[in-house]
């Protein structure tokens, strides 16, 4: 049984009409204008640091990209990072530069995006799935002991929707066994476990910035890691290979370069990182909103039996990239598919996160999976409800949000 999440927040819920006739059936909207799912939080800080870039006369990698992985570094932990076009370049390269390839096997999770599977076989190697833990979405670490052979050489673990995997469990498998780990932290910036951010390079992790996540440079990724000489090989490999790029050419002089190895065109431009360094200096701040959301809808949801919330372990700092709730919809008279279209109706845009990899058709006929041959994954997304949560949201959102489930709750619960 799915433990719930305590709530840690006992603000009043404010509902202007419980109970009312839902908009799918005929009823008024909560709201007269839409409700966004995860718009990027951009200001005029932005556009002013970007239009600054624009007129430098320099735009694409350079100085803002230096100093956004300083400021990467600082904020997470890690002695060094690189600032790249995606967290799927990242953990391409760092398969890439772990030396993972043909042969070999990685062990991940089913229940994430499919980059995370996919920049596997783009290496070379094999994914392995493992299944989840309902309680927290994330990857069961008895499950990882299980998918283990000779040839797996690394694990990816992923940070779903920014709740932290158990760390040191993780550590300790990947120690006994000999395999390296690479963090999927696509989710995870701003979270941590026992007072150490993600990504504070004990093992090496990719951080995603597109457009949807905590922090965003538009399109755009990152890798931490203690070891400079990983760090210098992804560097090299995400812009061709290049013994100087473009930018030290134009400080130092002269025009002559080598190619180093058969490199990527993976690197991230001054315009994004312009976009970042605004981004990371209000992160924090805009966590601990999101932190509020997140508690209120708790408070609000732990009243029904037939919901429980996926939870962080210990003392995990959950970035709250996503709201998941999981919604038991035998106790509704109504499918997933209707119960989201009925918030969209009530003008609140929900969405699933996410759609089993091992389920995608590419996945299914190459390796011929079943749903149920991961039955933990497969049961949670036919569960899955995503929730919007971005700090522009206000509490009349919040409360809009709120109206709108309890709506269909009153309507449709057996």
């Amino acid at each position: 049984m799915i433990r719930t999440e305590k709530p840690q927040h006992t603000s009043p819920v404010r509902l202007r009409s419980p109970g009312g006739t839902p908009a799918i059936e005929g009823g008024h909207p909560v709201r007269s204008v839409p409700l966004a799912f995860s718009p990027p939080d951009i200001r005029d800080e932005e556009i002013e640091a970007v239009t600054e870039v624009l007129r430098s006369g320099w735009i694409t990698t350079g100085s803002a990209c230096r100093e956004f992985e300083s400021m990467l570094a600082q904020y997470t932990g890690a002695p060094h990072a690189v600032v790249l076009s995606s967290a799927t370049a990242g953990l391409f390269l760092l398969l890439k530069t772990l030396g993972i390839g043909d042969g070999d096997e990685v062990i991940t999770t089913p229940y994430t995006f499919a980059a995370t599977a996919n920049v596997i076989l783009h290496a070379g190697a094999t994914p392995v799935f493992a299944d989840i833990e309902e309680e927290t979405l994330n990857i069961s670490p008895e499950q990882i002991k299980r998918s283990v052979t000779p040839k797996t050489k690394a694990l990816i673990p992923v940070h779903l929707a920014g709740n932290p995997v158990n760390v040191k469990t993780i550590r300790e498998i990947a120690e006994f066994y000999g395999i390296a780990v690479i963090e999927d932290a696509a989710h995870a910036i701003g979270a941590s476990v026992n007072g150490k951010k993600i990504g504070d390079g004990k093992h090496p992790a990719a951080f995603s910035f597109h457009a949807v996540k905590n922090l965003t440079t538009g399109e755009g990724g990152a890798v931490t890691a203690t070891d400079e000489r990983l760090i210098r090989e992804i560097r090299l490999l995400s812009l061709h290979g290049q013994s100087r790029d473009g930018f030290s050419k134009s400080r130092e002089g002269g025009w002559k370069y080598d190619i180093l190895a058969p490199g990527y065109k993976l690197n991230m431009t001054d315009m994004q990182a312009a976009l970042g360094i605004c981004q990371l200096r209000r992160l924090d701040r805009n966590r601990e909103k999101r932190e509020t959301i997140a508690r209120e809808y708790t408070v609000f949801l732990s009243g029904f039996d037939f919901i429980s919330i996926p939870h962080a372990l210990g003392r995990a700092v959950h970035a709250r990239h996503l709201f998941p709730m999981l919604v038991d919809f035998d106790r509704l008279s109504v499918d997933r598919d209707t119960f989201i279209r009925g918030l969209w109706a009530e003008n609140i845009q929900a969405n699933v996160h996410y759609i089993p990899v091992h389920t995608m058709s590419y996945y299914r006929n190459t390796f011929g999976y079943e749903p149920y041959d991961f039955p933990v994954a497969y049961s949670s997304y036919l569960k899955e409800v995503s929730l919007p949560i971005y700090p522009q949201m206000r509490d009349s959102d919040v409360n809009d949000v709120i109206e709108a489930l309890s709506r269909l709750f009153a309507r449709y619960k057996k």
